[in-house]
């Protein structure tokens, strides 16, 4: 395990897009950026990579954006290698926590609930997929009170509304977030009630 190289870049990128329904997506100019910030760290079988962690910065709670393993070696314990490793470094960092999102529907949770991370709220995913997110949380140090947890979701993708919405000419600027993409959800996911009424 170690940080990414700007020659790993053309596999970072390449593993996202192979991986696209399960990760978010960043542009490859977010990844020269992490990389040189340090905020990647790839794993390596006999000196090929393997996956990849991108993680922001540490404070308080650390934050993982992307965890991604090649698919030929997932459970063959590389990724765990990897979530080793960058615990030790928020420890290190005086990091409390770590966190992350996924999709209910992705088979990752079952390795982060694995790992000892517990999931700590559900919210609504996003129309296009119609997924649950799942909140992930590992907590590092201890604290004075429990952890409020819930069970995670295991909500399917669909589609279905969202190309139902599509059809009537909804579209959306992707740089929407918060109050507009609710809005927006809100007025395709009524749409698509009234025509079934």
């Amino acid at each position: 395990m170690a940080p990414a190289l700007m020659s790993d870049l053309t596999y970072i990128d390449s593993l996202q897009k192979k991986n696209a329904e399960e990760l978010a997506f960043y542009p490859s100019q977010v990844f020269e950026r992490e990389v040189e910030n340090f905020r990647v760290l790839l794993a390596r079988v006999n000196g090929d990579p393997a996956g990849y962690i991108y993680h922001g910065s540490f404070g308080d709670t650390l934050r993982i954006h992307q965890a991604c393993i090649q698919y030929d070696l997932r459970g063959q314990l590389y990724g765990a290698e990897l979530i080793r490793h960058l615990t030790g470094m928020a420890k290190v960092n005086a990091s409390n926590a770590i966190s992350l999102r996924c999709g209910s529907d992705i088979e990752a949770n079952g390795f982060w609930k694995n790992m000892g991370f517990v999931c700590e709220r559900v919210t609504e995913g996003g129309i296009r997929r119609r997924r649950d997110i799942n909140h992930w949380f590992l907590q590092l140090q201890p604290t004075l009170f429990p952890m409020v947890t819930t069970e995670p979701s295991n909500k399917k993708k669909d589609a279905s509304v969202w190309a139902k919405g599509r059809k009537k000419g909804f579209t959306q600027n992707s740089f929407l977030r918060g109050k507009s993409t609710k809005e927006y959800r809100s007025a395709i996911e009524a749409s698509v009630n009234k025509e079934r009424e």
